[in-house]
């Protein structure tokens, strides 16, 4: 029981990571393309901010995936 919140808390902390993610990474390449800097750390790109997303949101469909695999287990024995 412990572990199952503990799955879902994590999972929707990364859900929601990932979409802030997204949302900065176009935010910093619009203002990249008007000629500014919004990331002032030079190793997290627009680019890389999506692939960190990215990233999240696997793992996210993969804990979704467990726990639908579980539940199935749950009604056919």
């Amino acid at each position: 029981m412990i572990l199952e919140k503990l799955i879902s808390m994590v999972s929707r902390l990364f859900f929601v990571g990932a979409f802030v993610l997204f949302g900065l990474a176009v935010i910093g390449r619009i203002v990249y393309e008007a000629g500014y800097t919004f990331l002032l750390i030079g190793a997290f790109t627009a680019s890389r901010l999506l692939e960190i997303a990215v990233v999240l949101l696997v793992f996210v469909i993969a804990m979704q995936l467990r726990e639908i695999r579980g539940e199935l287990k749950k009604r056919n024995p």
